[in-house]
């Protein structure tokens, strides 16, 4: 259609186009702001929402307790290993300088009659009992922290248990969420895509066709971008499933509507030549000539060869001759392109012969 429209009127069309764009780019931020706070809607869920406060509460007292607890054994222990280091270096010292002092003296044959010798050796038996009491107390930490960390480990696992159960319940919610969210985008572009249809087929050529184009955009943008990529899918046989419905759908309405355009153009090849030219609309002869294609069947036509005048599929003129300086010229011109006579005093001419044919 752009080579038959006047220059001016290209650019207003250009411009026009420019204007549906913008409308839908408006209505599509405006629709995305709106898909993307529908999940505010069902609120956020949490594994805790569905734990059973009489069973949860008194396991992570026990958890919290049980850590507690090896937090404590955990600092006793490590004084305890700091206790028993000191009393295994002194203790092993007082041994090397005893056995130092045994080296350099002459022990005597009764040992009782030696003080400094049994005192020494009082001395390192006290010492290995200090050291005996702090592995003891070492031992006993370790007792603890090992108990506090089965208890934790005993109370973490029953804990554990009662989240996973939760959490199949959560995952449950959250499918049936999910499918709520879904409802309500089905429930908001739906309509769209009705209103868009209706206005495709009744208005997309009217004289705001701007906004319909736009609106159209939009609606198309909601239903591929915000609905279809967040359709459950099962395994994928939701998706196929409905993708098979949409495709069965859409061949049937094109099937349906290449029927109704052949069951047309039969009828209006049935007509007479000049009714058919005149319910040609000047515009649309123009654009189906410029693609090389007869204005009435839009069969292909060489329209270069200057012997044909009438399309032979359908038989419709299409080229004729000036009544004023008999020029070669299209029958769809309202102009002669040699002498600017008007081509309506040829029509109304040719109306009028065809009306004395007729019987009365």
């Amino acid at each position: 259609m752009s080579k038959s429209l006047r220059l001016s009127e290209k650019w207003f069309h250009r411009g026009l186009w420019v204007v549906a764009a913008a409308f839908a780019a408006s209505l599509i931020g405006l629709g995305g702001t709106v898909v993307n706070d529908l999940p505010q809607v069902e609120g956020r869920l949490r594994v805790e929402q569905f734990m059973d406060p009489a069973v949860a509460g008194p396991l992570n007292a026990r958890v919290q307790a049980a850590e507690t607890a090896q937090e404590k054994a955990s600092d006793a222990l490590e004084q305890a290993g700091l206790q028993l280091s000191v009393a295994e270096t002194a203790s092993r010292n007082a041994r090397e300088t005893f056995e130092n002092w045994i080296a350099t003296r002459r022990a005597t044959a009764q040992p009782d009659q030696d003080p400094e010798l049994i005192a020494r050796t009082r001395g390192l038996d006290l010492l290995k009992q200090k050291e005996d009491e702090a592995q003891a107390r070492v031992d006993a930490q370790r007792q603890i922290a090992l108990d506090a960390q089965q208890a934790q480990a005993a109370a973490q696992q029953a804990l554990s248990a009662v989240e996973r159960e939760a959490q199949g319940r959560l995952d449950a919610e959250l499918r049936r969420s999910e499918m709520r969210v879904f409802g309500y985008r089905l429930a908001l572009t739906l309509p769209l895509l009705v209103v868009a249809g209706w206005l495709f087929a009744k208005k997309r050529k009217g004289t705001y066709w701007p906004f319909v184009w736009g609106f159209i955009f939009f609606a198309l943008f909601a239903f591929f971008v915000e609905l279809v990529p967040y359709l459950p899918s099962y395994g994928g046989y939701v998706r196929y499933v409905v993708g098979i419905v949409v495709t069965v759908v859409a061949g049937r309405y094109a099937i349906a509507a290449l029927n109704r355009y052949l069951a047309r153009q039969r009828l209006a090849e049935a007509q007479p030549e000049l009714v058919r030219r005149e319910e040609l609309s000047y515009d649309t002869a123009l654009t189906r000539l410029s693609k090389g294609v007869c204005p009435g069947c839009e069969r292909p036509v060489d329209l270069k060869n200057p012997e044909i005048d009438f399309c032979p599929h359908c038989g419709i003129g299409l080229f004729d001759h000036c009544g004023a300086c008999d020029a070669r010229k299209s029958a769809f011109s309202k102009f002669c392109p040699a002498c600017g006579t008007s081509a309506q005093k040829q029509t109304l001419s040719l109306r009028e012969t065809m009306a004395g044919a007729l019987p009365a």
